[in-house]
């Protein structure tokens, strides 16, 4: 269930309660380290580890962590290019990271954070994006596009997959409160690892994106890392039959000249760019289109705070942060992702009265990050307090 926006008073007492936030790799800035940024500006006090820490001084300034406490990992040649082929070595050493001094840890999880060891008398609270999704749900997916899927390799890549599917399982037996970041994931919490979760949703910067009072421009918007799940080649393909419609895309990735093949001319590909340009291209926009199956989904909360409508394929975290019915809507959603599907989608959207600025950016507010500093800070406070009255009984 979610946590809501009820005020509370509980406050953790961080001088008598010594606190560490565990977090995965810092290599670049993404969307989970700046939930990590908002972590720390909750609880300044609390130590931060890492199983690899290579970030640049400009990111490190930018994300105000320091210099967390690292593993063995840190000290293997290479690391920062090739750490996500490590996920293997990652469960030994994310459980030989010390935690005994503290009496409360959190972990900031999507893969193996949340398999620390805290000591039998301490909280540990995880704060999870998704169960291990090369394990889980998304795991023919992720050997497809690692051509990991037939032939012997598949095999070994299947018995490696299985192992930590195991693993992550029991890892989610050592946390004493979940944290979900959507609905969407609470349910594959459940589903998963048979455990309960409090929904707080991730924090996003509705200061920064907002919108300016000008009029919109006529072209769609579409934003993204170019990789295969975000769909952005169907997008594009899906304006080859809107000839009389421009879509803008944002973003650079490994799909860039499949992106750029399945271009038309009324598609404009804009590479990637700075938050400052994607504010401002998302202040004209029409409507952004989303294509993607996202645990939770930034992109579409910042393009309604700029006042952006969202067209938005029916499935995960969108659902949550679209509103398709009623006064206040804020966008429309599709159920086929195929580019005529898109194309469809964007038919019906134009037969239908445009969602307001006003309501797009109200409904955007509710994922403020003033809002997750008081959800997240309550959470806490009380699973404190549940521990330590478990604690004396």
């Amino acid at each position: 269930m979610a946590f809501g926006t009820t005020q509370h008073t509980s406050q953790l007492d961080v001088r008598s309660t010594r606190m560490a936030i565990v977090h995965e790799w810092l290599v670049v800035p993404g969307g989970s380290e700046l939930v990590l940024k908002e972590m720390i500006s909750v609880f300044p006090e609390a130590d931060v580890f890492c199983l690899i820490d290579k970030l640049s001084d400009v990111d490190r300034e930018m994300l105000n962590v320091g210099h967390p406490r690292t593993s063995w990992l840190q000290h293997i040649p290479g690391v920062a290019k090739h750490y996500r082929a490590m996920l293997p070595l990652m469960t030994t050493a994310v459980e030989f990271l010390d935690l005994s001094a503290y009496d409360l840890v959190i972990s900031n999880s999507h893969a193996v954070a949340k398999g620390v060891r805290v000591r039998n008398d301490a909280l540990h609270i995880c704060h999870c994006y998704s169960p291990m999704r090369y394990a889980w749900d998304l795991r023919e997916q992720y050997l497809s596009e690692a051509r990991l899927n037939l032939g012997i390799k598949g095999w070994l890549a299947n018995k490696l997959l299985d192992r930590l599917k195991t693993w992550d399982l029991n890892a989610s037996r050592r946390v004493g409160e979940f944290i979900s970041i959507s609905e969407f994931i609470a349910e594959r919490v459940q589903r998963s690892y048979n455990r309960e979760s409090t929904v707080i949703y991730p924090p996003v910067d509705t200061d920064f994106f907002s919108t300016d009072g000008k009029q919109r421009d006529v072209a769609y918007v579409a934003a993204s890392r170019l990789v295969s799940y975000k769909r952005i080649a169907a997008i594009v393909e899906a304006f080859r039959e809107l000839p009389d419609k421009q879509l803008i895309v944002i973003g650079d990735g490994p799909e860039r000249d499949r992106v750029r093949r399945a271009a038309g001319s009324n598609v404009i590909l804009m590479g990637w760019q700075t938050r400052e340009v994607i504010r401002e291209t998302l202040r004209r926009a029409r409507a952004f289109v989303f294509a993607a199956e996202e645990d939770f989904g930034i992109l579409p909360v910042e393009a309604q705070a700029c006042g952006a409508p969202v067209i938005a394929y029916s499935v995960g975290g969108a659902l949550e942060t679209v509103s398709e019915s009623g006064t206040n809507r804020t966008g429309m959603f599709f159920n086929d992702p195929s580019p005529s599907g898109i194309a469809a989608a964007v038919r019906a959207f134009e037969t239908q009265p445009a969602p307001t600025a006003e309501a797009c950016r109200m409904n955007a507010e509710r994922f403020s990050v003033e809002r997750f500093h008081r959800e997240f800070r309550a959470f806490v406070s009380e699973a404190w307090q549940r521990h330590q009255a478990r604690s004396r009984t």
